[in-house]
Order: structure tokens, then C-alpha cells, then sequence
């Protein structure tokens, strides 16, 4: 009898280790996490205060509403240098500075450059961009002439640069990153012209382009957190949904109604390389009443909805910049 237990107990134990070995290490934590959210984690690396110290400068009066050839906009392209060397950013020309005439004025873009670690794949570039002019002064309302331009576009700009500086902390990008800063959009998309212009000359390998326009507050009452100029032109954002496994993205049709795809700077590139250019954008017509007013103030800006787009975006780009093959195309 005693036999018989001793063997019964030996069975059991082997039982049981074999039982355990089916399952994978930290296999109870991975589902008490799952129980726990239904959600992927949030990235959290860009902060609300970044974001508004980005658009505090460049919405201040000290700027003048930054218009294209102003005092205001030399000091806003300074800023964004000096953002971009403090992330180690590198310039992708000799200089940050792109210089083009902007009906007769001196005009300038700003670019910066994150050279992609793979030795194939860094031939193929990646541009995110926001235009940093706005309308400057003009009449006053209630003494107020400085058209500061928080939502537009500010906020796009403050975007950008927290992307850069994410992906410059990171240097994980198999693909070339261009981080683009245009004057000159709201004389008719000058800047951003030029640069695609400039860009196709030097042949550049462009895969996609985005473009971040007014997004300093949310949406109203929408199950998606931005929308996407040009949704049906490419696959991009349905692309970017799969990548972060989300609906982050989604056609708005207001945007469609008014022609938003033609009427921002992602165009000048769709028009000049045709491949998956588009603007990401919260402003939905109805959450914002200040546009090219003098009542567009750093202050209106909800910075934890911008930091959170942020973050939800930086993962789909990162995504986008590694696959090993593109996965981006435009529809036939």
C-alpha cells in the first residue's frame, strides 16, 4: 500500500510540472493586466507642459501673430532651431534653414533630420510637418489686433517638435525622419511648395507625409480622436489604426465638404511626388470659433488632450518607420 501512495503522489507532482510548463512565465500578471485594461498602455513621453511651452512662445504677443517675412516669425524660426539642436536634431541641408522669396519677401522653412538606423531603409524618408506662420496683425476687437495663431497652428508645431524629440531620444527609426516647419501657408502654401519642389529635385525617396493642422482642442462627440484629410485617397490611416490597434483616426465630412485635403500644406507634397500625403486635424467646425481671429490665445489650448493625441499618435509613425516593407499606397 505504502508503494502504491508513494507512486500516486510521484504521479501527481509530475502531473502538475507539466501542467505549469504548458503556460508561459508571468502568464497570471499578463492576464490580471488584461482584466485590468482593455486598452493598449498609453505612451506617456510627451507631457502637457512641453506642449504648452511650445505654444505659449508662439502664440504670445511678444510674436506678433507670426505673419511670413515679420520680426515674430524670425524669433519663432529661432525657437524651433533651438529646439531641434537641443534634441540633437540634426539639419538635413547645411543649415535648419530652407530659404525661398515668398512674394517678394525673404521667407524661410525650418528642417530638421533623424537619419533611420537601417542601411536600406534610411534611403526611404518619412515627413511630418506643421506650418509655423499665422496672419499677424490685424483689425482690432476690444483692442486686441495680434492674431496669435495658438490652434493655427501652434499646435501642429508643438506636435512636431515633441516628435522629434521623441525619436530623437529613441533612435529607433529603420526609416529617415524629416521634421518640416513651413512659413509662408497662409499666403496660398508657399513654404511647403517650395520644399516639395526642392525636395523632388534631389530626388528624395518619399514614403509618406503628415501634416498636423489645428489640433490644440477635441472633437465633439466623436468615437475617434482625429480625423484625416484625403481618408480615401490612400490606406494610411486605416493603416495607423491597425498599428496602434485602435480607431484613432477616421474621415470627418465636413473636411471632405470644404476641400480641407487641397487647402493645407500635405498637398504641395501629394501634388509634387504623388504618394500618401494628408493632415491629421481636431478642429471639427463646431469646437473652436477663433479661426484667423484675434481671439485664437494660447490659453483656449486643452494641453492633456494634446499630449494625449500625441502619444497615441508616436507609436503609429513609429510603426510606419519600421516596417520592412511599405505597407502605405495610394488607392488605384
Amino acid at each position: 500500500m505504502k508503494h502504491i501512495l508513494v507512486i500516486s503522489a510521484l504521479l501527481i507532482i509530475v502531473s502538475c510540472k507539466t501542467k505549469t510548463k504548458e503556460l508561459p512565465e508571468n502568464t497570471n500578471n499578463d492576464l490580471a493586466l488584461m482584466e485590468q485594461t482593455s486598452e493598449a498602455p498609453t505612451l506617456n513621453f510627451v507631457t502637457s507642459a512641453e506642449v504648452k511651452e511650445s505654444v505659449s512662445y508662439l502664440a504670445s504677443d511678444e510674436l506678433k501673430g507670426r505673419a511670413t517675412g515679420s520680426e515674430g516669425i524670425e524669433k519663432a524660426a529661432v525657437y524651433i532651431e533651438n529646439k531641434l539642436k537641443s534634441y540633437n536634431v540634426q539639419p538635413y541641408f547645411e543649415t535648419y534653414r530652407d530659404h525661398y522669396k515668398a512674394k517678394g519677401m525673404e521667407a524661410t522653412n525650418v528642417v530638421g533630420y533623424i537619419e533611420g538606423n537601417d542601411p536600406d531603409l534610411k534611403n526611404e524618408f518619412i515627413i511630418l510637418g506643421a506650418h509655423y506662420d499665422h496672419i499677424g496683425v490685424v483689425k482690432a476687437v476690444d483692442g486686441d489686433s495680434i492674431a496669435n495663431g495658438a490652434n493655427d497652428d501652434a499646435s501642429g508645431v508643438a506636435a512636431v517638435l515633441a516628435m522629434a524629440r521623441y525619436f530623437a531620444t529613441k533612435k529607433n527609426n529603420k526609416r529617415s525622419i524629416l521634421f518640416t516647419l513651413y512659413s509662408g501657408e497662409e499666403m496660398g502654401l508657399l513654404g511647403s511648395k517650395h520644399l516639395a519642389d526642392r525636395l523632388k529635385e534631389q530626388n528624395i525617396n518619399l514614403y509618406t507625409m503628415i501634416n498636423f493642422e489645428m489640433m490644440g482642442v477635441p472633437m465633439v462627440d466623436k468615437d475617434y480622436d482625429a480625423y484625416f484629410t484625403g481618408f480615401d485617397l490612400s490606406n494610411m490611416a486605416t493603416k495607423m489604426n491597425d498599428y496602434v490597434d485602435f480607431k484613432l483616426l477616421d474621415q470627418l465630412p465636413k473636411a471632405k465638404e470644404f476641400k480641407l485635403f487641397y487647402r493645407s500644406d500635405n498637398y504641395p507634397f501629394y501634388k509634387v511626388f504623388n504618394k500618401p500625403c494628408h493632415a491629421i486635424s481636431t478642429f471639427d467646425f463646431t469646437n473652436f470659433d477663433h479661426y484667423h481671429k484675434v481671439g485664437d490665445e494660447a490659453e483656449l489650448m486643452d494641453y492633456e488632450f494634446m499630449a494625449d493625441l500625441i502619444n497615441k499618435l508616436i507609436p503609429a509613425f513609429e510603426t510606419m518607420s519600421n516596417t520592412l516593407t511599405q505597407e502605405i499606397k495610394m488607392h488605384e
